[in-house]
Order: structure tokens, then sequence, then C-alpha cells
């Protein structure tokens, strides 16, 4: 399997994008593909990976969203492998609306299952698609930010720009 890789500016920092078949496999804050590449299921890793300029509406979600309008990051095909719990979780982190956080506790409950805050947190903590699958959008319960694994100033940064 063959994928694009493409490196892009951003105001918080170069932003790389691993996709494949216009669906994104992997994305995060950083200029190191490698970075990226340990965050994919091993049945999705490609076996080879291209340079690229642009990814078509994968790029313009990018740019769309640096430019106020986060929507469409949330249309962008993304390609995740992993148990069924956290592969619905990371399809309702895209419902969890731009400039509104929710709690670890609420991401759980919206998930469907109240009592798995643990496994709510390990999504995000597995979440390979940053920005197109808004784990930055899920906060401590006492309104501090918790982790992200392209750190605390880029999730500060982006929940900002949302909330704008």
């Amino acid at each position: 399997m063959k994928a694009q890789l493409l490196q892009m500016a951003t105001p918080d920092g170069p932003f790389t994008i691993l996709a494949q078949d216009g669906a994104v496999l992997s994305s995060g804050w950083t200029d190191k593909p490698g970075d990226l590449t340990g965050q994919i299921h091993p049945w999705l890793r490609p076996a080879t990976v291209e340079l690229v300029t642009g990814l078509g509406d994968i790029s313009a979600a990018v740019e769309a969203f640096y430019a106020g309008d986060p929507g469409p990051a949330m249309r962008v095909p993304v390609v995740q492998k992993s148990g069924p719990f956290r592969v619905h979780a990371w399809d309702v982190l895209r419902l969890v609306q731009p400039g509104s956080p929710v709690t670890y506790t609420e991401y759980a409950e919206l998930a469907g299952n109240p009592k798995a805050v643990r496994a709510a947190a390990s999504a995000c903590a597995f979440n390979a698609a940053a920005l197109f699958v808004p784990c930055h959008r899920v906060i401590r319960t006492d309104g501090t930010l918790g982790g992200f694994r392209w750190g605390l100033p880029i999730k500060e940064s982006l929940l900002k720009r949302e909330a704008a």
C-alpha cells in the first residue's frame, strides 16, 4: 500500500499528514514522519510513502481550520482501526462542537458508557488523526487541559482558536 505524506506550515508549527486513497491515516504537529507511523494500526501501515505538495480536500480542511472554519476537517475521511468502543469513541469525538470542549466523563457518556472514563481517555491517547478526530476538545473535569500528544501549548492554541 502506498500513502502520501504532506507537511504543512501552521501557526502552531509544522503539521504532517499521512493519507491514503483520500483518507487520513495519521496526522499531527511534527516535522518527523516517524512520529506518525507508530500510531497507525499495523494492518493499515503503508509499505511506501510519497511526498506530495497537496492533498486536495484534506489540506484544504487544515487551511480552513486555521482560517477560522473547523467544519471541513470533520468531513475529511479518516481510517483508524481498533476495538469497537475505541472506534465508536473516535466517531463521537467528531461530533463534539468546536468551542464547546467536553470533559473525559462527558465524553464517556457521549460514547455510550458513562463508566468508561479511562477507556474514553485511552481513545484520545491512541487517536492517530489529530485535528480530524479532535481529541483536543476533551478536557479534565476541573477544566484543566489534561494530556495531548502534541503538547499542551498546541492543545491550548487549538481550543482558543475554536472558541474565537
